[in-house]
């Protein structure tokens, strides 16, 4: 059996009993289960439809998400999210540069290695370049002024973490903004890059081994192996090509609010829901949220 959710923004919810029993009945699916009124619903059916992708289309000018996957094994035992662009709404080396003054260009940078058109590494040790001398107070200085979070990452974790699961955040980014984050929210670890400094300012260069798409990939492995977990058990989220790798490898790769050629790739599209999409797609109804 296959589960069909369909979900949208909770902020402007704009799925509607007719949209979502139109679908289950074209598609000969089991009753109609609202997990969120307005907001989420689901159905069973025996086969992923053939138009699935055509239905999908459709339904984005409308607002709405549409995933369908396996329904055997959708509760997952261990999330691994990215960071910039997917549990906060910033890229955080963009910010250090608009600090630097040197925003625009690095902007220009991280939008063309997200969508996989640079080299991640040479990508990144570029923009860094461009912020040496920066102060190193200015870190603090984004975090408190600059950094808000992604919505619905904190029912994410705090629900997943009551039932048992695992968290990791793996980041391209750096250290001294994944610790906060993971602290904040509750990750169980996290591992990023690190920006150099010397006499309170930034080198302009990052700490090596650069931690990139492989990075992300052997995460997923040394975490599963030593949890003892299979890499079906796995719920991963990105946004960017660096994310690709642990994407495609985890039972379920959530590509959320993706850059086009990301989200081409990716069977888990979510372009209008928030990160309680990850509850919705397993099955999760919003009165099962952790209170946060």
């Amino acid at each position: 059996m296959y589960a069909v959710t369909l979900l949208t923004n909770p902020a402007a919810p704009a799925l509607n009993l007719s949209t979502a029993e139109a679908l289950r009945s074209a598609w000969g699916g089991g009753d109609l289960k609202w997990l969120a009124l307005g907001e989420a619903a689901e159905f069973m059916v025996e086969k992923v439809p053939s138009n699935l992708w055509d239905v999908w289309e459709g339904l984005q000018t409308q607002g709405i998400d549409l995933v369908a996957q396996p329904a055997e094994g959708r509760r997952k035992k261990m999330l691994l999210a990215d960071m910039d662009s997917t549990m906060i709404q910033q890229e955080c080396i963009d910010e250090l540069a608009d600090v630097a003054g040197v925003g625009e260009r690095v902007k220009e940078i991280t939008a063309k290695a997200m969508n996989g058109e640079l080299d991640f590494e040479g990508a990144l040790t570029e923009r860094v370049g461009l912020l040496k001398g920066l102060p190193e107070s200015v870190i603090q200085k984004v975090i408190d002024e600059r950094i808000t979070f992604m919505p619905g990452g904190k029912a994410l974790l705090a629900t997943m973490k009551r039932d048992g699961a695992y968290a990791a955040l793996v980041s391209g980014g750096f250290t001294a903004f994944t610790g906060y984050v993971a602290e904040t929210l509750g990750f169980d670890e996290n591992r990023a890059n690190t920006l150099q400094v010397e006499n309170g300012e930034l080198v302009g260069k990052p700490g090596l081994p650069i931690l990139g798409r492989e990075a992300k990939v052997a995460a997923l492995n040394e975490i599963t192996e030593h949890l003892g977990l299979a890499h079906g058990d796995v719920i991963a989220v990105g946004d960017g090509a660096n994310d690709l790798g642990m994407l495609k490898l985890a039972g379920a790769g959530v590509a959320l609010h993706a850059k086009p050629s990301v989200a081409a790739e990716c069977d888990i599209r979510i372009n209008h829901g928030d990160l309680t999409a990850l509850l919705y797609v397993q099955g999760y109804a919003k009165a099962d949220f952790a209170d946060v």
